[in-house]
């Protein structure tokens, strides 16, 4: 009896670790922005159609920031001229997944 409930737990254990603790930080590669999305649920949204997304998050083309974040204004506005301009932009996750699956960034980079 004591063996199978060790048994349980193992397969259990994994079943309760948060997801966010299962992701990595890293940049992005370079793509284009396909969506930028401000929200009254104070943070914004943005797609990229990425290939690479080290978060490994559920969704890997869609990120979001917080307005109230140091520096998320700068990045707002980084991504909104990538889309004026069609440039393309790179972004660094930290490896927090929110609840949709969205990865948080905390630096965007942009190709001049």
């Amino acid at each position: 009896m004591s063996s199978r409930i060790n048994h349980l737990t193992w397969l259990i254990i994994p079943l309760l670790v948060p997801v966010n603790l299962l992701a990595a930080a890293g940049w992005t590669d370079y793509a284009t922005v396909s969506e930028l999305r401000p929200t009254i649920h104070h943070r914004y949204i943005v797609k990229l159609n990425v290939s690479e997304n080290p978060s490994g998050c559920r969704n890997k083309d869609t990120f979001y920031q917080d307005y109230l974040v140091p520096g998320s204004d700068q990045m707002f506005r980084t991504l909104l001229e990538a889309v004026t301009t069609g440039k393309q932009v790179r972004v660094f996750v930290t490896g927090k997944c929110e609840l949709k699956g969205y990865s948080e960034i905390s630096s965007v980079g942009i190709i001049p």
